[in-house]
């Protein structure tokens, strides 16, 4: 919550000359007043109200009970068992003592990255608030600079960067996306939704073309969207849910124009603290093409079509896991077979940390950093009477990134291990990434690695990048730029982490894939040809078993929350060799519920090791 919700916050006496604040009809839905003549009186008394009034989803609830001392079982007494326990798709894995390893690649992002998109260009947007203050890169020659409040600015707020080079392109944005949603659209472009003031009823456009820039569609969304979570569903269209004290939901349909017709979903108001903790809400397309849905403490399992909810799931103890609770999550990776019409597929969400459902209060009220959660919960959703089962962490977590690696891996990074999200709000960076790899059992699902020397708290994001590493970018729990006299200056270095399976040691035994032109489409329910080699293993050691064929969704990165990820093991039909090369016959996903149409990585994995990812498109 990088403005804090209370009156007597600086930030709002900073921006309380446009300041926006919601107006609540009975329906729950909301209206956006501006403030034609500031008030200090006026405004202090209807934020003192809007909050007190706010509903307590989790304060008074289980959650608020938690004791360090439950924070969960470990082992296999959890009932935290493999997703897919069988060797032959396990797979045999190199072993492998490397922690991993870091590269700092750039010293100026340019803007602080808030926001992050791979596009399949292999450019990367990044992009902050256009409220910040001057950034640290101008805006191209030529290029209007406007006015910011009573000052021109002309330096940029978003740019795009190149995963070889480093090399930044600014871009120019004009309404401000300061924590906003986003994904990628069926053609490769990010859709951008929501944001603050002028964006937070807004769309944003950029295609992935090197002079490509913005195109801002203003005022459009039926209610404002700021810290809302925009998930793509099976037809390539968006559903766009919540923000700061909205509690509704609608649709982006795929040619991009808005209805602007919300709708109020009472869930998302009963989820409601006094510090909100409902925000950035996590949401997944599951195989069923219904959403899950968690706020809080609390999930449903919801069906767009419908519009209605068919189910709630059991409550997950422990604490609040959203916004500025931050915690993390992932649907755990799809396991298809080679039939056209595959069995029931198993749906498991992970959500880890978090924190207490009053740490924001008591850091930004008392100066009082509470510890944050330290515990993972799975919950299988496609089970008839599912059941949280939580474990324990090595270290606790909050404002933490998740993110599935090609291998079926995940890998936990940034954050912080006291407080909550939110300015000035967390202490004690987490330096140490952790491995979760959950085909294993017992004390192996966890692995600490090498830890990073860079603090990544607040506004700190992260993304898989085709060659497998992971960059990092970041971290500003300042109101402004601010590079001295804070705690955690804004950080606008960028780094790459290679994960174990980067081993020098291992780097022969990499995959590299040889694919046609004309395999770079895929159609749902189809074949799907792939070929490979490895160059230290001869073409008759290669055994199926030993080989994993994955697709992977690159997610837009905000707040803790990478919305859109999700990794696909695809259905092996047909394996042979022809002239030294290993050549497969894969099946494309059913359909858009398994994996909605548009741009993916592929990657083939060897006993552990991933090739370089390669561009596909998906679609009907």
């Amino acid at each position: 919550m990088a403005d804090p919700p209370y009156p007597q916050a600086l930030f709002l006496l900073l921006l309380s000359l446009f300041l926006i604040t919601p107006r609540f009809s009975q329906a729950g839905r909301s209206d956006i007043v501006f403030f034609k003549r500031f008030s200090l009186d006026r405004l202090m008394g209807r934020m003192t109200n809007i909050f007190d009034a706010a509903n307590d989803g989790g304060l008074r609830g289980e959650a608020g009970h938690y004791e360090d001392d439950q924070d969960s079982m470990v082992g296999e007494e959890a009932g935290f068992l493999p997703v897919d326990a069988l060797d032959e798709l396990r797979g045999d894995e190199f072993w492998t003592s490397y922690g991993g390893a870091w590269e700092l690649v750039s010293n100026n992002s340019g803007v602080s990255a808030m926001h992050m998109q791979l596009l399949p260009n292999n450019k990367v947007v990044i992009f902050d608030s256009t409220v910040f203050g001057p950034s640290q890169v101008m805006l191209r020659r030529g290029d209007t600079c406007p006015i910011r409040g009573t000052t021109r600015d002309c330096t940029a707020h978003a740019v795009v960067y190149d995963i070889e080079t480093a090399a930044l392109r600014p871009l120019h944005i004009d309404t401000n996306p300061w924590c906003s949603s986003g994904g990628l659209t069926v053609d490769g472009s990010l859709l951008s939704t929501g944001g603050f003031h002028d964006g937070a009823k807004s769309t944003r456009k950029v295609a992935p073309c090197d002079t490509c820039d913005w195109q801002d569609t203003p005022n459009v969304l039926g209610d404002p969207r700021w810290y809302a979570t925009q998930t793509e569903l099976e037809d390539g269209s968006f559903f766009v849910i919540g923000g700061r004290k909205v509690y509704s939901y609608e649709f982006i349909p795929v040619n991009g124009k808005p209805s602007g017709v919300p709708t109020y979903l009472p869930f998302m108001d009963e989820t409601t603290d006094l510090d909100e903790n409902n925000l950035y809400p996590f949401v997944h397309l599951l195989p069923d093409g219904n959403l899950f849905i968690f706020a809080n403490s609390r999930s449903i399992l919801f069906d767009p079509k419908g519009k209605r909810v068919i189910k709630e799931f059991p409550r997950l103890l422990g604490g609040s896991r959203n916004y500025p609770a931050s915690g993390m999550s992932v649907l755990l990776p799809l396991q298809l077979t080679d039939k056209i019409i595959s069995p029931e597929i198993k749906a498991q969400v992970l959500v880890c940390g978090g924190a207490k459902p009053g740490a924001f209060r008591a850091a930004e009220k008392n100066k009082t950093y509470l510890p944050a959660l330290q515990d993972c919960g799975r919950l299988v959703v496609t089970d008839q009477y599912p059941q949280w089962i939580r474990e324990k962490m090595p270290s606790r977590r909050v404002m933490g990134d998740m993110l599935i690696l090609p291998t079926g891996d995940i890998l936990m990074l940034n954050g912080a291990q006291k407080g909550s999200a939110a300015w000035f709000s967390g202490k004690q960076p987490n330096f140490k990434p952790v491995l979760f790899k959950p085909n294993e059992v017992g004390k192996d699902r966890f692995r600490e690695l090498q830890p990073t020397t860079i603090p990544r708290m607040y506004h700190s994001t992260s993304m898989l990048l085709p060659d497998a590493r992971i960059l990092v970018g970041g971290s500003n729990t300042n109101p402004r730029y601010k590079f001295t006299g804070v705690e955690f200056p804004t950080e606008m270095r960028m780094e790459k982490f290679s994960p174990p399976y980067l081993d020098p040691v291992l780097q022969k035994f990499r995959p590299r894939i040889l694919l046609n032109i004309s395999d770079k489409q895929m159609t749902y329910g189809n074949k799907f040809h792939i070929g490979f080699q490895i160059s230290h293993v001869p073409k008759k050691a290669v055994k199926r078993r030993e080989i994993k064929i994955t697709m992977y969704a690159p997610p837009f990165t905000t707040h803790g929350f990478s919305m859109n990820q999700r990794l696909v093991q695809l259905g092996i039909s047909r394996w042979f060799k022809i002239g030294g090369i290993n050549r497969i016959v894969a099946r494309a996903p059913p359909s858009g519920t398994i994996a909605p149409p548009g741009f993916y990585l592929v990657f083939v994995v060897y006993r552990g090791v991933p090739s370089v990812g390669v561009w596909v498109q998906i679609q009907g």
